[in-house]
């Protein structure tokens, strides 16, 4: 099933904007994505459509990879610069080594405090709605990790830093609790996803190109097995029924393939596997 797109999204829409264009071109009302880019945001969108949406839940990154530009003396309610401004400052350009010597401090785990303007729940409410009406909330925190982290460019009155985080980080977050840590003030200019996972922006088509019919669709299979062990000594019918398996492996999960076809996805309950979700 080639139903899968790898694209690189421009700055300026949303992610659901993204997705509502290319139905029109992939002539399909089933489509979604594996990872919401906020509007001012551009890169790695990667978009299953028709029979590929089922494996939505499979394709969820465990890392990801951003390209950040950080903007010094500018404060915005939403931590960055697509929000309104509530302060500015005249500040000086901390040193690079300083900049190196606080990015590198936020290696590893940490607990990360989400932004107001995100989409997690407290008490049944998006946290961006209570931003809107104005009410102050408690602002959840979860755990992420920096697996990398360097600085790349210092500008005039921005400096450019490039990460590879866990899935789940906010990278306006970081760029925050990073200024912080400065005791600087600023907020994000720029942010680019540059890689989910082995899929880098360079393999990404660009959306106005694809409007043009100018893309290269993936197949699922191909997409699955990069992150999943393949399993194909099966009968199809019993796959394809749904059937639990008996299957002596300690994997906990399996693509359940035949001749080049995702056909479910399998997982380890106690001595048996049982059927997740069927893929054809």
């Amino acid at each position: 099933m080639e139903n899968v797109l790898y694209v690189n999204k421009p700055k300026g829409i949303t992610s659901f904007d993204v997705c509502y264009k290319l139905r029109k071109i992939l002539h399909t009302k089933k489509i979604g994505h594996t990872g919401t880019l906020d509007p001012n945001a551009t890169g790695v969108m990667i978009v299953l459509f028709d029979k590929a949406t089922k494996a939505n839940q499979f394709l969820v990154s465990d890392r990801k990879d951003y390209t950040a530009e950080v903007l010094i003396g500018v404060e915005t309610d939403t931590l960055d610069i697509d929000g309104n401004v509530v302060n500015e400052y005249e500040e000086s350009m901390p040193s690079e080594e300083l900049i190196k010597e606080t990015l590198s401090s936020f290696l590893g785990t940490s607990m990360q405090e989400v932004p107001i303007t995100s989409a997690i729940s407290v008490d049944g409410k998006r946290l961006y709605q209570y931003q809107k009406q104005g009410i102050e909330v408690e602002l959840p925190k979860r755990e992420i990790e920096v697996f990398s982290i360097e600085l790349d460019e210092i500008k005039e009155n921005s400096f450019v830093f490039s990460c590879k985080v866990s899935s789940g980080t906010y990278v306006r977050a970081l760029a925050r609790d990073i200024l912080n840590k400065m005791e600087i003030h600023g907020t994000l200019k720029e942010l680019c996803r540059t890689a989910v996972d082995d899929i880098n922006i360079n393999e990404c088509d660009r959306l106005d190109e694809i409007l043009k019919g100018n893309y290269k669709a993936h197949d699922l299979y191909d997409v699955l097995s990069k992150r999943y062990e393949v399993y194909e000594d099966f009968k199809e019918e019993d796959v394809l029924n749904g059937k639990k398996l008996k299957i002596d492996s300690s994997i906990k999960t399996f693509l359940m393939a035949k001749d080049h076809r995702a056909l479910a996805i399998y997982e380890k309950d106690g001595d048996i596997y049982r059927s997740v979700r069927g893929l054809w």
